[in-house]
């Protein structure tokens, strides 16, 4: 039998783009029921609708997926909402999850919540070396406040809250939206129009920056095995243990989307945080994750899909 075959599973964020995935392996491995509230029937950033999802749901297990989430411009416009109404969703969810006996609560936060010039690779432990990257503060001290909140509740009440630390995300069905989408997505669609326009492509900031991408259906697999092996207070970084520079990266979008024009940066924009790399070792040795997906291939995957579906219902 299954670890989850007697598990009732709610997945906040569920018809998200990550949450899709996480349904769907939670699916694979015989989750007894699984739950995805959605934000129209229950608002998780008022109290009540946290209370009721909890009664409604009576969940054993709860991954915390629901974020407000954007890149540079859409972080940079909206720095409070993007404090408050994630910072809010975790600490009611946690508490209400504590009261409610709750068995397991899956928390997950942002590699935005590093410092900005922590040492890189990434490690867990050098988390609060210093402040993150200024573009993203609120939205990633917002998310980081979960994993206080989870170890102080474990050492207070005992509660079993484990704390992910996914890098950018990127796959098929991502949100292509530009006015709030990933630098992935975003360059795609760009890119694409600038072909088929046949003009240039500006992107934001020298190209300098450097970043660190997990194909999404491994970080799915990755939260279902922390959620069932791991029940430790420490942090764990989610990814694949790669870089790639922004000029490295556009280029490669370029060859796959077919795109021969010039690639313009806009060097009055903000790069964000210098580099992103993470030490990934810590998740395998606790719960057995490594990476699958080879980047020039889920990169192929990811167009592939914007051009035979995604960009049929795009706005």
């Amino acid at each position: 039998m299954s670890a989850w075959s007697d598990k009732r599973v709610c997945v906040t964020g569920g018809s998200g783009f990550l949450g899709a995935f996480v349904l769907e392996e939670l699916e694979r491995v015989g989750a007894a029921e699984v739950f995805a509230p959605t934000h129209k029937d229950y608002d998780l950033v008022c109290h009540e609708e946290v209370v009721r999802v909890i009664a409604d749901t009576r969940p054993d297990v709860i991954i915390h997926l629901a974020a407000v989430v954007g890149g540079i411009g859409a972080n940079l416009a909206s720095p409070g909402q993007y404090f408050y109404e994630n910072a809010i969703m975790g600490i009611q969810l946690i508490e209400e999850a504590r009261k409610a006996g709750v068995g397991k609560f899956v928390a997950l936060g942002t590699i935005c919540a590093y410092p900005k010039f922590a040492p890189i690779p990434f490690r867990e432990e050098d988390l609060w070396s210093g402040y993150p990257e200024e573009t993203n503060a609120p939205y990633g001290l917002a998310k980081k406040m979960m994993l206080v909140q989870c170890q102080a509740y474990r050492q207070q009440y005992g509660f079993n809250g484990i704390f992910l630390l996914p890098v950018n995300l990127y796959g098929p069905r991502d949100n292509f939206d530009l006015e709030s989408s990933h630098v992935i997505p975003a360059m795609i669609r760009k890119m694409i129009a600038a072909r088929d326009a046949g003009t240039d492509v500006t992107l934001w900031g020298d190209g300098s920056p450097t970043r660190e991408f997990l194909y999404v259906e491994d970080c799915a697999r990755a939260i279902v095995l922390a959620a069932e092996r791991y029940d430790g207070p420490d942090p764990v970084n989610l990814g694949a243990g790669r870089e790639i520079s922004m000029k490295d990266l556009a280029a490669l979008i370029g060859r796959h989307v077919g795109f021969e024009g010039e690639i313009i940066w806009d060097t009055t924009k903000p790069n964000g945080q210098p580099r992103r790399k993470l030490d990934v070792t810590r998740a395998k040795r606790l719960f057995g994750f490594e990476a699958q997906m080879q980047f020039d291939e889920g990169i192929k995957r990811t167009v592939s899909w914007w051009e035979s579906v995604g960009s049929a219902t795009a706005t």
